[in-house]
Formats: structure tokens, C-alpha cells, sequence
């Protein structure tokens, strides 16, 4: 009996011990899975506050992480062609450990166009407005969103964010041509790319000479790559934008092809001018605009002290009698003569100079694309040093040129070798050729123009290009005489209406037959519905008339609303006519439906 209660009392021992370590393991469990999710949201904590360093915007990181793991990427794309394609991304992630950005697929991911294995043929898109060029190119690394659970965290950033590639940030053409103005039109695509959206850098530059123009186009600091990999290892954007708009660009540097304009430019003045005109309110910078000149208001009238504006540099292409030209141009149009220089003033001080000149002188160079500030009716004159030929290099003379920038290109070439001096002891990069084989310094030295070439390392290019010039003034004032013809060209004119017109109404046919032989066709038509809205100096019609099967058309400018036609017009044959409007010459309306017509 005694052994069969000590055996109860040591079964009950080995119960309570039972139970007591179960208490235990579950109390530790417990604690485990506590401290498991405090270091969790510890870490959640830590990756916001990453993610505040970024930006003001406020971001609940596990609703983000939560929304990356289950829905992963979504991209939606504008455009057929790399070339021409934007894309729009919700959590495209980039991984600083690879240099690569990531797309996360999970079932409700989408990616629109999927093109399969064409997306590296050769490349989803351009992160430039430099098309099709090798080293601008964009793509991204696929994973499963579950793989997000051995990845580090995501650090979220929600910011609205445009992503590209700077072209060559230390050049300013190249920063206003291929940067800014693509920049900022792909921002006026997209309404949430607005004031509070941020740039992301991704070509590797550094910030460069002329970074306080990139922040011009928002209120929030840019990020150049190098930067991202200070934010963690993978950095998730909750809503970008990748790629530029390849509109606003009017030329090509000669990667394929010699050097020259766009064969097909899509950008005028107007869109010129109100880009310069929003960056000179950035910049503080107040101008009296063209309806207020063409007013004549007081300020206007206050304001019209008109001046020309001479580039100065100090270290390569001088103009070596710089004092002289200024002195000539002054005396020639009877006007102040202004010296700016990049190199000793701020680039708004400039541009408020610019903006009121009659007339911006300047050598060959980048500084030349401050000319999209100047106002209408001003004068551009560029010079170019000995050998290189003004056909040849015409970036400023094509910006000169655009619809509606009404401005007035002139160029002037120093044809004389003995007032040139050249430079050839320089580095490579600054017109030197000493490196060069003794027969190809021979052969750039005797050569009297820079062949056509391709960009960008033409050592006879950079020889020349890199000269300093002493201005002949006598020729120089004679091409302005020339191209100008009077002074008066230099006063600001009235901006050129650009509207097209629309299609003619009511356009109908009418036949007759007057002879076995002969045959008349009258076509009529009504005028277009805007032109009664509109002043156009000269409406002319054009008209096409095309024999049914036959693959060749007569065309006609009519400067009436129907006209009988009865040449080459035969019996009993069916034609096929086409009617358009014209104004001032070289405006084109869309032609009004076919009309067939049988005789």
C-alpha cells in the first residue's frame, strides 16, 4: 500500500514537472514570437524612417511591403518602339548590389507591352532623349515576389519619381537639349509628375557644373545614383516614370551619320519659349512679354534700350580682339555692347541679359543655347574658327530657325589661316595632336576644312575647333550687312502665326461632256470653318486630280473656290480629286474626303 502511494505521489511529481516545463516552453515561445515581431516592427520602423529621409511624404511601410509581396510590379508602356517608349511603373525596385533594377511578378503583376525576349532587342527603352544610342539603354531583372522573403528590406520611396539619364551634364547644350527641355515636357505629359515629383539620375555622372538648372524643374533635390546605394540595398519606387519624351529635340550629333538637324523635327519656338519662359520665373526673371511690346506699354517702352550681348571666354576659342569687335559693333548699330562670360557670372545674370538683347554674339560653342531666352526678332551671329564650315555645325542656326522662334541667324567663318592661333601641344581632348602619328599632323595641318565626320573624337575637328580667332571686323560687318540687310531687322517683330487651316466644306463635282473627245470637270468647295475667325495675308487652294487607276495626279494652287477644269480631262472616265487649303504659302490644311467624279 505504502509503495503504491509513493508511486501516486511520484506519478503526480512527474505531472506537475510535465506541465510546469510545457508552461514554460509556451511562455518562451510566446516571449520568442514577441521579441520576433518587435524586432519586425523595429525594423519596419527603421526602413520608414529610411524611407522619411527621402522624402516628407508620409509612407506606412508595411501597407507598401504588404502591397509589393502580393501584387509585385505593375508597368503600363506609351509607345510602339524602344525609341519612343515611356513607361509608367508602380514598385519597380532597384538593387544597389547588382546595379540592376527588378520587376516582382506575382499574379496580379502586369507589364504592358510583354514583349518576351524582344524586350532585350535591344532594349525595353531609352532612358535618354538621345535615341538609340548604346549606353542609354533600359531594362530590368525579373524575380518572383517571393523571393522578396531572402532579399533585404525595401526601402520605399513615395515619391512620384521620373528616372533618366543625363546625356552630358558637363556640356550646357547638351543639358538643355537632351535633359532639360525633354524633362520638363515629360513631366507636362503626366499630371502627377508635377512640382513635388523627383528626378533620379541613373547614367552615373556627378552632379556637374550646371546641377542648380536640373533642380529648377523641382521642388525636391534630385538623386544621382551613387546616392541610392546610401538608402539600402534594394530601394522600391511606389510610382515612377522611366524615360524622355524624344519631342523637344531638333538635333542629332552624328553617331550614325555626319552631324545635322532631325530629319524630322517636331518642336517649334512656341514650346521653346515657354519652357525658357518658366525657368526664367524660377530663376527670378521678369521680361515684359510680346503682347505687352506689341502694345507698346510704358514698361515696354521703359525696358527698350536695346544692347547686343558679346560671350567672352578666358580659357579656349578666344576671340583674340575681343575689345576691337566690341568697339566695331557698337559704333556699326549705334547700340551698348554687353560682355557676359559663364566663367566669371552666375548663369541667371546671364540669362537676364539675354533675355532683353537685340543681339547675342558669341564663338562656336555651348554657351549658344542661351539663345532660347532671347526675345523675338533678336539677331544670333555665331563664328566659327578657321576650317571648320557653319553648313557643317548647325545646332544654333536650327534652334534659330524653328517656327516661331523668331529669331535671326547669322554666321561668319575666319577664311584667313594667319589669323588663327592653333594649339596642338594641348590634350587630346582640347584640340591637341601631338600624340598623333608626324604624317597625321602634316596632313590636319595642311588641311583647309574639316571633312564631314562622325562624333565626337575627329582629332581634326577638335584641332580646329579648339583655335583662337582674330576676328576680321571688316568681314564680319559686311556679312551682317548682308544677311541683315538694315538695322531695322535687329528691332523686335510681331511673332508669326503658325494656325493651320482646317478642311474645306462642301467640296462636290460637276461634269460634262463636249465632244467625243472632250470633257469638262468644275470642283467647288466652301472656305474652312476657322478662316473666318482668322487675319491670313494670303489663302491659296491646292487641288489634286488623280485618273482613277492611274498611279500619277495633276496638281493645282487655286486662289478661287471652284474652278473648271478641261485640259487632259477625257469622257466617260472616272477621276479622283482632292482639295486642301493653304495659307500664307506654307501652312497645309488636311485634305476634305475624296471626291469621285465621272465625266
Amino acid at each position: 500500500m505504502r509503495a503504491s502511494a509513493a508511486g501516486c505521489r511520484m506519478s503526480l511529481g512527474a505531472l506537475l514537472n510535465g506541465l510546469l516545463v510545457s508552461i514554460v516552453a509556451a511562455l518562451l515561445w510566446k516571449y520568442s514570437k514577441l521579441s520576433e515581431q518587435a524586432a519586425l516592427l523595429e525594423e519596419e520602423l527603421h526602413m520608414t524612417q529610411q524611407s522619411q529621409e527621402l522624402s516628407q511624404a508620409h509612407i506606412d511601410y508595411h501597407v507598401a511591403l504588404q502591397a509589393l509581396q502580393e501584387h509585385g510590379t505593375r508597368m503600363v508602356c506609351t509607345g510602339k518602339m524602344h525609341t519612343d517608349r515611356i513607361c509608367r511603373f508602380d514598385y519597380l525596385c532597384y538593387s544597389s548590389e547588382a546595379e540592376e533594377f527588378v520587376f516582382f511578378h506575382s499574379n496580379s503583376s502586369v507589364m504592358l507591352p510583354n514583349l518576351g525576349s524582344r524586350r532585350f532587342q535591344p532594349a525595353l527603352l531609352d532612358l535618354s532623349s538621345v535615341e538609340d544610342h548604346n549606353t542609354q539603354y533600359f531594362n530590368f531583372l525579373e524575380l518572383p515576389a517571393a523571393a522578396l522573403k531572402f532579399m533585404p528590406k525595401p526601402v520605399f520611396v513615395p515619391d512620384v519619381t521620373l528616372i533618366l539619364n543625363r546625356f552630358n551634364p558637363d556640356n550646357l547644350m547638351h543639358v538643355f537639349h537632351d535633359d532639360l527641355l525633354p524633362a520638363f515636357y515629360t513631366m507636362k505629359q503626366y499630371s502627377d509628375l508635377n512640382d513635388e515629383a523627383r528626378l533620379v539620375f541613373m547614367e552615373g555622372w556627378g552632379e556637374g557644373p550646371h546641377f542648380d538648372l536640373y533642380r529648377l524643374l523641382s521642388s525636391k533635390q534630385p538623386l544621382l545614383k551613387e546616392q541610392l546605394r546610401n538608402f539600402g540595398k534594394l530601394m522600391c519606387f511606389t510610382k515612377s516614370y522611366v524615360g524622355l519624351t524624344k519631342m523637344t529635340t531638333w538635333y542629332q550629333y552624328g553617331f550614325v551619320q555626319p552631324q545635322g538637324p532631325k530629319a524630322n523635327i517636331l518642336v517649334s519656338g512656341n514650346e521653346l519659349r515657354q519652357f525658357a519662359k518658366t525657368l526664367m520665373e524660377k530663376m527670378n526673371i521678369t521680361r515684359v512679354d510680346e503682347a505687352e511690346r506689341d502694345r507698346g506699354s510704358n514698361e515696354y517702352e521703359k525696358e527698350k534700350d536695346e544692347y547686343i550681348v558679346v560671350f567672352s571666354r578666358s580659357t579656349t576659342r578666344l576671340i583674340l580682339n575681343e575689345a576691337e569687335l566690341v568697339m566695331a559693333l557698337a559704333q556699326e548699330f549705334q547700340m551698348r555692347v554687353v560682355t557676359v562670360s559663364l566663367e566669371e557670372q552666375t548663369f541667371s545674370s546671364i540669362i537676364e541679359v539675354i533675355s532683353r538683347a537685340s543681339m547675342l554674339v558669341s564663338m562656336h560653342g555651348a554657351q549658344l543655347i542661351t539663345s532660347l531666352f532671347l526675345p523675338r526678332g533678336a539677331a544670333v551671329l555665331e563664328l566659327f574658327p578657321f576650317a571648320v564650315n557653319p553648313e557643317q555645325y548647325t545646332p544654333y542656326k536650327t534652334l534659330a530657325s524653328l517656327p516661331s522662334m523668331d529669331l535671326h541667324y547669322v554666321s561668319w567663318r575666319n577664311t584667313k589661316e594667319e589669323n588663327t592661333i592653333t594649339h596642338p601641344e594641348r590634350p587630346w581632348e582640347q584640340g591637341g595632336i601631338a600624340h598623333l602619328e608626324k604624317v597625321e599632323q602634316e596632313k590636319i595641318l595642311a588641311s583647309k576644312e574639316v571633312p564631314r565626320h562622325l562624333c565626337c573624337r575627329n582629332p581634326e575637328w577638335l584641332f580646329r575647333i579648339y583655335q583662337d580667332t582674330l576676328v576680321d571686323i571688316p568681314s564680319l560687318l559686311e556679312v551682317l550687312k548682308d544677311s541683315m540687310k538694315t538695322k531695322s531687322n535687329l528691332k523686335k517683330a510681331k511673332t508669326a502665326s503658325t494656325v493651320h487651316p482646317g478642311r474645306v466644306r462642301e467640296a462636290q463635282c460637276q461634269t460634262s461632256i463636249q465632244t467625243s473627245k472632250e470633257a469638262k470637270l468644275t470642283v467647288s468647295w466652301q472656305i474652312p470653318w476657322n478662316l473666318k475667325y482668322l487675319k491670313v495675308r494670303e489663302v491659296k487652294y491646292e487641288v489634286w486630280i488623280q485618273e482613277q487607276g492611274e498611279n500619277t495626279y495633276m496638281p493645282y494652287i487655286l486662289p478661287q473656290q471652284n474652278y473648271t477644269f478641261s485640259e487632259n480631262i477625257k469622257p466617260f472616265t472616272t477621276y479622283l480629286v482632292w482639295v486642301r487649303c493653304i495659307f500664307n504659302k506654307n501652312l497645309l490644311g488636311p485634305f476634305a474626303d475624296v471626291l469621285t467624279c465621272r465625266t
